[in-house]
């Protein structure tokens, strides 16, 4: 039996392949993405750092961050390895700490924008007319406005009503997410107007469904590349705004540590010239996080839409 089915594989070769199921174009992408080697380094180097950032802190005695006036500004040691700060807590630690608040604010962040302008730019492209025209001005209107000097305005405004720390990131996610989305929401909405045309959209109409139904199990689907690639790269631009402010003192404010609010705290002439550990760490993890970023989201873009590629 089995040499039966030997031959006749030897002879059509065809069957093989026609038994075989077809690869999906996600198998296809992610084929695609594991050629990039800088794709896959800065992906590796994202996972790396998540658990830097999640996982290093259980393994470090200084994460009860004491206060010791012994250890004010030591350089780095067997002890400390990166140093410790103006307080004598430890650099190393406080820089996965502060890693863990400035990757949630910007996945946060971004999954918000994607979600608003997703929802918004779909509805928009879909109904069009008078729908179409209010949402679009108003996300026009949010463009318009320079987003680091409202960010900087909205930052103080939360300074001067003395909004405690804990809840001031949260307030940082929302005022990020609202910037976000409007960019996000045009580009949701051309995808829409051009699928809406497609010969499956004229299926849903003869079917009857119901504009939910076409919307949320139809089109926004098929817009799942396009959110990958802008979700991926906005992470970057959330983390980067979310530094700017806390080292301007208008976003996560100390205790609470961040990368931003990390690099405020050398801000003399002393500690820039005498102790680089206090301001190094944090903008090395900031400037490498957000290389990997952009170099993940270029990879995934290339993945996911090979027309786009140079």
């Amino acid at each position: 039996m089995s040499a039966n089915a030997g031959t006749v594989s030897e002879k059509n070769p065809g069957v093989r392949a026609k038994s075989a199921k077809p690869a999906s174009p996600w198998a296809h992408a992610f084929r695609r993405l594991r050629k990039n080697r800088l794709a896959v380094t800065g992906l590796v180097f994202l996972i790396l750092m998540g658990l830097f950032c999640t996982v290093g802190p259980l393994f470090s005695p200084y994460v009860d961050e004491r206060v010791t006036g012994a250890n004010f500004n030591r350089p780095p040691s067997a002890q400390n390895w990166l140093g410790t700060d103006n307080l004598g807590r430890d650099i190393l630690t406080r820089l996965m700490l502060a890693g863990r608040i400035s990757l949630t604010v910007g996945i946060a962040s971004m999954l918000l924008s994607v979600l608003i302008g997703s929802v918004l730019g779909a509805v928009a492209g879909y109904y069009r007319g008078i729908v179409d025209q209010v949402i679009m001005r108003f996300a026009d209107v949010l463009m318009t406005i320079p987003s680091l000097p409202l960010l900087i305005i909205m930052g103080a405004v939360l300074s001067d009503l003395k909004v405690p720390s804990d809840y001031r990131i949260y307030i940082v996610m929302l005022m990020l997410s609202i910037l976000g989305w409007p960019g996000l929401a045009r580009l949701v909405r051309s995808q829409i107007l051009t699928l809406s045309q497609r010969e499956f959209m004229q299926a849903t109409e003869v079917l009857g469904l119901r504009d939910r139904r076409k919307i949320f199990v139809h089109l926004l689907p098929n817009t799942l590349p396009l959110l990958i690639v802008v979700a991926t790269l906005s992470v970057a631009g959330a983390i980067l705004s979310e530094s700017v402010l806390s080292y301007l003192g208008l976003g996560v404010t100390p205790p609470t540590p961040s990368w931003g609010n990390m690099m405020d705290s050398a801000n003399s002439l002393i500690d820039f010239q005498k102790r680089p550990w206090l301001w190094m760490p944090p903008g090395v993890a900031i400037f490498a996080t957000v290389i990997a970023i952009n170099l993940l989201g270029e990879g995934l873009r290339d993945a996911l839409d090979p027309k786009m590629k140079k």
